[in-house]
């Protein structure tokens, strides 16, 4: 019930007051989103943590002026590869027999399915299914904040493109998916923090197959 309470805390701030988060909070919602499920195993993401306000700056413009970029303690971005190649694939696959400590021939066999099937596809194609694995783990920064007691807030308002060139992530072969400001809410200038949280009920959301 803890969890679920602050769930129905938890909404997506939209102005913040730059009070910093602390350190260790900001480490447990990272690991969150570094323990999170992906297709594969293969993490095709990485994540960039920004604090530096003259970058916070930079991105504002190109994220529709939103307070909550520059007013954030962290800026978390989300950057997706841009697309599935031979050497990804294989530094997921031998970083998991490294830990593991051996091979397994089934493993090994679905390693070679991945490396006949993926990159063979089209980069947008792959680009897409990755950033849906970001998704995911965004999914889970955004549920450990709410634990944490900070405030997330989801962000698709902004130009790819453009954060990608402040980042220099097309550099890196990844592309960003979406942004997660981190902080804590501004309740003064905040006209959704009042409002009461609307969500469909079970019974429209929810389809029970016996």
């Amino acid at each position: 019930m803890e969890l679920l309470d602050k769930l129905n805390w938890r909404y997506a701030a939209k102005a913040m007051n730059g009070k910093k988060v602390a350190e260790d909070k900001i480490e447990r919602i990272l690991e969150a989103a570094r323990l999170a499920p992906t297709s594969s195993g293969l993490q095709p993401f990485e994540i960039f943590v920004i604090k530096n306000q003259e970058i916070k700056e930079k991105i504002k413009p190109v994220a529709w002026n939103q307070s909550v970029i520059t007013d954030c303690s962290h800026l978390l971005v989300f950057a997706a590869w841009d697309n599935y190649t031979e050497d990804r694939i294989n530094y997921m696959f031998d970083l998991t027999n490294e830990i593991r400590g051996f091979k397994n021939e089934g493993w090994e066999n679905y390693r070679q399915m991945l490396l006949n099937a993926y990159p063979q596809k089209e980069a947008e194609e792959n680009f897409n299914h990755a950033a849906k694995q970001a998704y995911i783990a965004f999914s889970h920064a955004i549920i450990a904040a709410a634990y944490e007691g900070v405030d997330a807030t989801p962000l698709e308002g902004f130009d790819p493109v453009a954060v990608d060139e402040i980042l220099g992530l097309r550099e890196k072969g990844l592309r960003s998916a979406v942004l997660l400001p981190i902080g804590y809410r501004e309740e003064d200038e905040d006209w959704l923090v009042n409002l009461v949280k609307v969500r469909k009920p079970m019974e429209d959301l929810v389809t029970e197959i016996q």
